[in-house]
């Protein structure tokens, strides 16, 4: 798995979390955060790594803070994530 991946994957599972916690479907999600469908389910899966301005708008939608979003990486070495 490379860093990109890692990365992706650590913050797609943190994003699907939040968006459970809240009982929101995906759809519901795009909807509030004026995204599409396809690219919160690609960052749920880890396939796609957000722009700052997605996460704010998640963050927004989420109704969290950006902090809460990023949490995921606390957990883990960020030196050897960027290896």
């Amino acid at each position: 798995m490379t860093a990109a991946q890692s990365e992706a994957a650590i913050f797609g599972e943190r994003l699907r979390e939040l968006r459970e916690r809240r009982e929101l479907s995906l759809r519901s999600l795009a909807d509030v955060a004026g995204m599409s469908y396809s690219y919160i389910s690609d960052m749920e899966r880890g396939l796609r790594v957000p722009s700052l301005t997605s996460i704010i708008r998640l963050a927004v939608a989420l109704e969290c803070k950006v902090t809460d979003l990023v949490r995921g990486f606390d957990r883990i070495d960020l030196h050897a994530l960027l290896r």
